[in-house]
């Protein structure tokens, strides 16, 4: 393998469920050696989630280590059990953050104190460490110690109000968007950046991320607009103030396609409806009084749809696909997990997905990096660790234990 960008920097990630592990998914794929702390007495909920592996008569199979969901997201990590309920359990994981060039967690602060976590206590242990601390609304504060997870943060920072159609209730984006992208990759960068300002200064430090304000800025011109103009944005559909036609309009039905045979194209159109009208074989439609002006379209928008949406009936969506981007106009097939991954030439030429063979549900796609680099391109070194599966290694290699202090450790529950 190409050596990769953070090989030789070690990450003790303290985190649990989304997005702290993550953004130590991110470290791992670039070369960080992180060891996932994880115990029987505090399990993370992902382990036991799904989707799980199937066995080869369809019943899901059980246990700890056959969550897709889970292993997608801690592939390439060490997992060490340790019971930080315990005084000597701390003791062990200060330890692990002595050896370490950056710790991470999402905990709630609550949790940080129980644990004895606090940046203060980890700066005495290793005044290089780059901590990151990730709850959901911040290390203070009212809420500091509110609980939550992507579903419930989407409607606090104002997303699910944006999301659906008027005059119904708000559904937010489906999944627990905030987790996946924005908190993870905010949180990796602030990383970055305190590891750069190490190198220089040999000086390490505390990074706070307040989920609830990483989010906050995806909501893009609601905020801008209540402050200049006091108007409030809500939900408006797939509609958009700047485009008609805009939304995903019923193509032909895919009988190949698994779960709902429905296909979508989304489309969105300012100046080149006579161009859309041309694709789709309704050129008279160009210079129809009631479409033929930007402003009179979205005075008619209820008629426009249905009009783009009869005609699109009879594409495939990916030819229509096709056929409107050949004329410069944004289109994209509404693809499915399936598409995604056994159609889309474009997805399996680039090789985004790298496929790895875990030892509890065999082959499997994990997400690759979001970036490539030219020179020292990331890879994931393994898949997902099994519970535990490296309690003994990192004891051993990492933190200098002899087998009979690990056996001990073992016998009293510690490394649990």
């Amino acid at each position: 393998m190409t050596k990769r960008p953070l090989e030789g920097v070690r990450v003790a990630d303290f985190s649990w469920f989304g997005a702290g592990p993550i953004a130590g998914n991110i470290l791992s794929f670039y070369g960080a050696e992180v060891v996932r702390v994880e115990s029987m007495a505090k399990l993370d909920g992902l382990r036991a989630g799904q989707p799980a592996a199937l066995n080869p008569d369809g019943s899901f199979k059980t246990g700890y280590n056959v969550s897709g969901y889970f292993n997608n997201f801690n592939a390439g990590k060490l997992s060490m059990q340790l019971n930080l309920n315990t005084e000597k359990g701390q003791e062990i994981g200060y330890r692990l953050i002595e050896k370490s060039d950056m710790f991470l967690t999402n905990f709630t602060p609550r949790v940080i104190e129980k644990w004895n976590l606090d940046y203060e206590k980890l700066a005495t242990v290793n005044p290089r460490i780059i901590a990151a601390y990730a709850p959901m609304q911040g290390m203070w504060g009212p809420h500091k110690d509110f609980l939550g997870f992507g579903a419930v943060l989407t409607p606090v920072v104002g997303i699910s109000e944006m999301s659906g159609h008027p005059h119904q209730p708000p559904i937010g984006v489906g999944t627990n968007y905030p987790d996946y992208v924005i908190n993870p990759t905010h949180t990796v960068t602030a990383m970055l950046a305190a590891l750069r300002y190490r190198n220089r200064t040999g000086k390490g430090q505390c990074i706070e991320l307040a989920q609830v304000e990483s989010v906050v800025s995806v909501l893009g011109t609601a905020v801008a607009d209540y402050l200049m103009t006091g108007h409030q944005q809500t939900r408006t559909g797939n509609r958009h103030p700047n485009m008609a036609p805009h939304g995903a309009f019923r193509c032909a039905d895919d009988e190949t396609s698994i779960g709902s045979t429905d296909r979508w194209v989304a489309l969105g159109v300012r100046e080149l409806w006579p161009a859309l009208c041309d694709v789709l074989r309704h050129p008279e439609a160009a210079t129809d009084p009631r479409f033929v002006t930007f402003e009179a379209r979205k005075a008619n928008e209820d008629a426009l749809e249905a009009l783009v949406g009869e005609w699109t009936r009879a594409w495939r969506a990916e030819d229509l696909m096709e056929a409107l981007q050949a004329r410069g106009i944004p289109a994209g097939v509404v693809q499915n997990p399936q598409d995604i991954l056994d159609k889309d030439p474009h997805v399996a030429q680039r090789g985004y997905y790298q496929y790895l063979d875990h030892p509890e549900t065999g082959r499997a796609a994990y997400d690759g990096g979001a970036a490539l680099l030219e020179k020292t391109p990331g890879a994931f070194a393994a898949p997902a660790p099994l519970l535990g599966e490296h309690t003994f290694e990192v004891c051993d290699r990492i933190l200098g234990l002899t087998a009979d202090e690990i056996a001990d450790l073992m016998a009293e529950e510690i490394l649990i």
